[in-house]
Parts: C-alpha cells; structure tokens; sequence
C-alpha cells in the first residue's frame, strides 16, 4: 500500500507538469487551429529562462516563474507575426513552418549554451510525511500552482473581455472582423498566451528535470496525447487527460518499466482514439 501511494503522489505530480505543457498546446491548437510543432522548444526556452535568472544572474526562482512565462509569450508572438500569419488556412505548411522553427531553436540554444544539461536548484526545501511515503514540499507545489494557473486561465478565457474576444474570433471570424475586433491583435495575444503557459511549464520543470536544448520532444509529445485523450479546446478534458497520462505512466511503471509503461500507455490512448475520436470531452458541434 505504501509503494501503491508513493507511485500515486509520484504520477501525481507527473500530471501536474503535463498538465502544464499541456494548457498552452490547447489554447494555440484548439483555439486557433495551429498545430504547433515548436511547442516543445517553447517549453525549453521557459526551462533555460529560469536556469539563466537563478543560476547565472543569481535572482529566486519567483523571479524566473514571470520571466519564463514573459521570455516564451514574447517568442510565440514573434513566430506568430512572422510565420503563422502568412501561413494561415495552410495546415501542412504550418506545421513544417513550426518543425523548422524548432529545430533552429534547438541548435541556437545548443551553440549559446552548450549540450550539457544544466540544473536549476530545487526551490522549497523539505518534505512531508505520509506514514512511511515521503513527498517532496516541491512536488506538492507544484500540484497547486498547476492547478492555480488551470483556474486563472479558464476564468481569463471565459470571464474576461479579451476571453470573448477570443471566442468570438474562434467562433466566426468574419462577423467578429465586422464588429471591430481585431482579429490579427487577437490571434497574437492568443498565441502569445500559449506560448507563455508553455514557458511557465518549463520552468516548473526545471528543478526537477535536467535542462538542455533537446529536452522539449517529451513534453510536445505528452502535450498531443493529452490533448487528444481529453478534447481539443476542451479544458476539463485537458485535466483528465493529464491525470490519465500521468497515473498511468507512473503506476505501470512502477510494476514493470519506463520503457513498457510508455508503450502501454500509447496502446489504451489508441483504443480511446478509436471509439471517441474526438476525445472524452469534446465540445458538441451544431
């Protein structure tokens, strides 16, 4: 039971980290419609953001949270005015657009920083106790402040001016256009949004996984399945899908390996694609 509960607290906090990475993916590709490849190194320039404000400029770590998030919303808008604009209504040739981007981000950071992983300290020390499973006071942080920054994004969306404003563009384009709103300053702060919660993700990250230039691959691919197990644009499916990735990835590894766990997990997110193609919480169309 212990082993059972440390495995669960362990695949918990797994899904608070996926959960992040994957809240910037659904609102560029569920929102938008922009299959971004480039998520990942987003996600990378958050990590190395942090590691550059707390190891090299010698600030705390609360200083890097808003600078990752400033740093990755600050390049999403760049590759949004310069790339994404011009390639708009053109799937394919976005999502090549995006590949490129990521690997030009990739070696631009391995030349500036070098291929060694780098490591940021751990924030919050100390641990808490659960009769005989321990749980690091970083994991419990983590759980929340993931949960915390779900809670304002959805209340940004749904309970603000620029939230209907994104919906509306979403929703019918040409009749938000003719309304006044801008729909090109809308789609940037979109993309920029994205982009930052994607920044956010990795220096949430940092502490606990090494940081180098390549380390966006595994949260970009975690950041599709999630999003496709829970519903594109669907928030609530969005946190289902991560607990889903993250207990399962846990727990089968914990009674066989990582490898098999992974391979298990992309064998039931199939089965689910086959009988709900459009994922657990997808929205109803008319």
């Amino acid at each position: 039971m212990d082993s059972f509960l440390a495995l669960l607290l362990n695949g918990l906090n797994s899904s608070a980290l996926i959960l992040m990475a994957a809240l910037g993916m659904v609102i560029i590709c569920g929102l938008m419609d922009v299959i971004n490849l480039a998520h990942g190194e987003l996600i990378m320039i958050g990590a190395y953001t942090a590691y550059t404000v707390t190891q090299l400029a010698g600030f705390g770590f609360w200083l890097a949270l808003p600078a990752a998030f400033a740093a990755a919303a600050a390049a999403g808008a760049v590759m949004e005015i310069l790339v994404v604009r011009r390639l708009t209504g053109r799937p394919a040739e976005t999502m090549l657009a995006t590949f490129g981007i990521s690997i030009v981000l990739q070696q631009v950071t391995n030349l500036a920083f070098g291929a060694q992983s780098q490591y940021v300290a751990i924030p919050i020390g100390g641990k808490l106790t659960f009769g005989r499973v321990v749980v690091p006071c970083y994991n419990i942080f983590t759980i929340g402040f993931a949960a915390a920054v779900t809670a304002a994004t959805v209340l940004l969306l749904k309970k603000t001016k620029f939230g209907r404003r994104v919906r509306a563009v979403t929703q019918n384009r040409a009749m938000a256009e003719c309304l006044g709103i801008n729909s090109a300053r809308v789609d940037t702060f979109t993309f920029a949004l994205g982009s930052g919660l994607a920044g956010l993700a990795g220096a949430l990250a940092a502490p606990v996984k090494s940081v180098s230039p390549f380390m966006g691959g595994p949260y970009l691919v975690n950041s599709f399945m999630t999003s496709v197990v829970g519903g594109v644009a669907s928030f609530t499916g969005t946190t289902v899908g991560s607990l889903f990735v993250g207990e399962s990835t846990a727990l089968l590894g914990g009674v066989s390996n990582d490898v098999l766990a992974s391979i298990l997990v992309l064998l039931m997110i199939i089965a689910v694609i086959r009988f709900k193609p459009e994922g657990l919480f997808a929205k109803e169309r008319r």
